[in-house]
Order: C-alpha cells, then structure tokens, then sequence
C-alpha cells in the first residue's frame, strides 16, 4: 500500500504480437496489442502507445500514441488506423527517466539506411549519460530525455564491420548490449519480425506467449499456433487467448515471426556473474497472477507471509492486510501462524480526486474518505495487519489510528518485504535515500512512530528463500537450444535492500552538479 501512496511505480510494460500463417491475416491484430497493454497497466498510467506493420519490404507503419491509460489513450477511432497490421509491439510507460510528455512516449519508430525500425524498452540503463555523448559524437540529436529513443539511435548507427547493404540486427543488438549491461528488456520491430531481448542479467521481465484457438486454449499444440505474443508479464495472455510458452532468458536474443519463435544467441554476463531479476516484481510490482522463473507470483508472495510468521510471530487474535497484493503474504501468514484471515477495511475503490475542496473538516477524516471499518470482525480483538513495505510512514500512521479508533485492542504490523533503504536506478521510481524511513532516525522506534504496538520485517535472506525456493528452470531449458548454462543461474537483484547494485552505477547527481558513480557489486543472492 506505502508503494502507492509514495510514488513507488515500474517503469513500463511491453507488448507485441506477430500472426502466423499467412499475410494479411485475420488476427485483430491491433486489438490483441491493446488488451495486452490494459493487463499491462499497472505497470504504467502515463502514456501508451502501439506500433503496427504490414510487414512488406518495404512495411507500412501505423502508429498511435496518446496520454493517460490505455482505454483513454486509445479510442475506437484509433485502432481503426492500426487495423491492417500483420505485427505490431506496443508500450505503456510510468515515467522514471524522462518528463511525462507524449514526446517521450514509446514505441520509437526511426528510419535508418535500411528502413524503419521501432523500439519498446522497459528498464533504466545504468550508463546512459556515457551513451547520450556516444551518440552525439556520431552526430546523431536527441529530441527526448528517454532512454528508449537513445536504445533506438545506437541500434540505427551501423557497426564497423557491417557491410553497407545488408544490415545484421543481432550484430547490432548484441553491440548495444555491449555497451550497456543493464537494465532493459526490449521489443525491436523490423520488416516482419519482433526481436525480443532481454539484457544479461535479466533484470527485467520477459516472456513469450503462444496464441491458440479459444478451443484449445488449454490442449492446443504449436500447429495450432495463431500467432505469437511477449510481454512484459505473462498475466496478459489469458484475457487474449494466448497460452503461456517460456520466459526470454538473461541476455537471450529470440526472434518472432509468422513461422514461429526462434532463439538466436545468448550474449553472456561476466564469467562468474549471476543474474539479477528485480526481487520487487515478487514483492509489489507484478500481478498475482503473472509467472517467473516457473513460478507464480502469488505463490511466492504466500511464501514470504509464511516465512514472515515464522521469523516474527506476534500474540494476536486475527490477521488481516490492507493493500491487496499483500492478501496472499497475509494468508500465508495466516496459515503458518494458525490464526484466522478476516477483513478489516472496506476501501472505497472511486474516492479518487475529488472537486470537494479539503477543509479542515476533510482533513481531520484523512484515511477514513477511502476505508471504512469492519468493526464487527475485530472490535476487542488484537489484530496483526501485514503489509507489502513501509517506505516513508506516513500511509499506514491513520490505519492503525482508525482500526483502534473502530475498536481493535492492539494493532501488530508485519512487513512481508525487508525495509528499503537504497534508491533504484535501474527501472523502480523509488524515493531518496533522505526520504525512506528506514534511514532515518525514526525507524528505531518505527513502531511508536507510526502508533502501531510492534512492527517486525521480513529479513533479506527470507524473501530471497522464499522467491528461490519455488524457481523450477528445468520447465524451461527443454524448449530453448542454447548451451550457455549460466543462463539457467539463479540470482536476484537486491539493491534497494542491500545496497549492492548488479553493475556499476553513472546517474547524475543535480545537487552536485556532475555525474557520480557507485561500484557495489551483487556477488549472488
């Protein structure tokens, strides 16, 4: 719930889909992109777009782009002009490099000697500053502070050694990924085909659906296949009809077009490394439903509550949660604890903003606008309510006054992710150092702070259990033709917890007026 209340947000979610068979297709193409993106939304509210092609040499590109969610962002009109496309990728951006305007609204569509190419990209790169000089000495100009039209700019530059006349897009994608570790996965659109990448430590999602007859949704096999979708998460499948195929491997390279996917390369990390999947997509930013590394995302949030009740019980008489995707964390304490789950509060799903102008009064009720109390399911009992994260402490202060107020005796906070206390420059809006309360001084007493009567954390090395516990990569490695075994490691980025970043670090520091750096290697986790 801190998360919502603090600005805490995923940069973006991708999207593509390619028909299959032939050409013009009778796939709704443009349609499938956009219910892609609506599962996609909470991963991004400020803009979307969608890129389609005919795929012919050369293609015919259609593009629409507008501000707000996707239903806002795309009326019927629109995707009347997207209707003739054969492929198409697709994004839905929450802004944590870039001001939110439409100029920096993705998918990025440029020419290049060899025709058009679009980009998605979901990630932050770590050494961006470095590349925007890079590509400014090649004369290239830059009309947005994003990082995605300066992914696209470099795949445009042509490599040394390519001939002038047949452009090698793996030669040019595994150089960018040369030159940038971390942190992306990415959808690039040329002629007829979707390149789907994720960077060599995976630290972001990607995954790979196949689209099937509604009839055989669920016993279909690959000559079945209407087309193939990837996405950001796999929870955008089942509202398209598409069948969940396999994750893009770390560093992997796989190519999608009307006859089927293919894997091309896996360009590999430095010898020792392991992967980095963001260990916040379990937490908070995924839905429930999506899978990763063989494993639901609400399966491992039910393990983190257990492991949680297991590290810090309480003497209380109910369970019970707040924000929603900490439900299966509290019942997962629940079932460990032996206690019973209830519900507390009702929210108020359409209080959003509001013309009603905040008068005293108003600001006096605070939480009560949005939650109402259940008060017959806990009045005289000791509750422990679990939560997802306490980031500044200023969200869950009037729950525990309002559930006392309604009744509660005493009221135990239980926090089913370890406290953050280093900022992310790989992709998560996280606030400042200054700002999370676990680094300041009032987090040694959190607990009469936010006027709860105790407060317990999930430690590191639980959360880090309870994700790897689950992971099940021998789901994966019969359907991909690759030798490279450190692609099947395991490993998660724990930087926002730790300190200890994958890569090092450029970001500019506007305080300091200049670039700084911070070398904090992950070793594993």
């Amino acid at each position: 719930m801190e998360f919502e209340e603090s600005g805490i947000g995923e940069e973006c979610g991708v999207f593509g889909c390619v028909a299959a068979g032939d050409w013009p297709t009778q796939l709704e193409v443009a349609q499938v992109l956009t219910l892609g993106l609506v599962a996609l939304q909470h991963r991004g509210q400020e803009s979307a777009g969608i890129v389609t092609s005919n795929g012919a040499s050369p293609p015919t590109y259609a593009t629409h782009k507008g501000m707000g969610l996707v239903n806002t962002a795309f009326p019927p009109e629109a995707l009347l002009k997207l209707r003739h496309g054969n492929l198409g990728i697709c994004h839905t951006r929450y802004s944590t490099t870039g001001i939110s305007e439409l100029q920096n609204c993705q998918p990025f569509v440029v020419d290049t000697l060899h025709g058009k190419i679009a980009v998605a990209h979901n990630g932050e790169l770590v050494n961006a500053s470095a590349l925007r000089k890079k590509v400014m000495r090649h004369g290239v100009g830059l009309s947005t502070s994003s990082d995605s039209e300066l992914i696209t700019q470099l795949l445009a530059l042509t490599p040394p050694m390519e001939e002038l006349d047949s452009p090698d897009w793996v030669a040019r994608i595994k150089n960018l990924m040369t030159e940038t570790p971390t942190s992306y996965s990415l959808l690039v659109m040329y002629k007829d085909v979707i390149y789907a990448v994720r960077d060599p430590y995976g630290n972001r999602p990607l995954c790979i659906g196949q689209l099937v007859p509604i009839s055989k949704l669920h016993k279909g096999k690959e000559e079945d296949t209407e087309g193939w979708v990837v996405s950001s998460e796999s929870c955008s499948f089942q509202s398209i009809g598409a069948k969940y195929y396999r994750e893009v491997l770390p560093g992997e390279i796989v190519q999608i077009s009307r006859h089927g996917i293919k894997s091309l390369t896996v360009v590999p990390r430095p010898e020792g490394e392991l992967p980095a999947f963001c260990i916040f997509e379990y937490v908070y930013f995924a839905r429930p439903d999506s899978i990763f590394e063989g494993q639901m995302v609400y399966t491992v949030r039910q393990r983190c509550g257990r492991q949680l009740a297991i590290e810090a019980p309480t003497d209380a008489d109910v369970v019970s949660t707040v924000p929603e995707s900490a439900t299966p964390a509290a019942l997962g304490y629940a079932q460990q604890s032996g206690l019973p789950y209830i519900e507390v509060l009702c929210k108020n799903r359409y209080v959003g903003r509001t013309f009603i102008q905040p008068n005293t009064r108003l600001r006096q009720l605070g939480v009560a606008k949005k939650f109402g109390a259940l008060t017959d399911n806990f009045a005289g009992k000791r509750v422990v309510l679990i939560d997802d994260s306490i980031v500044r402490g200023n969200t869950i202060s009037p729950i525990i006054k309002l559930l006392k107020e309604a009744g509660a005796t005493e009221v135990h906070i239980r926090v089913a992710s370890p406290p953050i206390m280093f900022p992310c420059y790989m992709g998560i809006n996280i606030p400042t150092k200054e700002e999370l309360i676990a680094n300041k001084p009032e987090f040694q007493d959190i607990a009469g702070y936010i006027g709860a009567d105790s407060v317990s954390y999930l430690s590191v090395e639980g959360l880090v259990s309870a994700v790897q516990e689950g992971i099940a990569f021998h789901q994966e490695k019969d359907k991909i033709d690759s030798s490279n075994q450190s692609s099947k490691s395991v490993g998660h980025c724990t930087a926002c917890l730790t300190g200890k970043y994958p890569v090092e670090l450029e970001w500019y520091d506007g305080r300091r007026g200049g670039l700084r750096r911070v070398a904090l290697q992950l070793k594993g986790s």
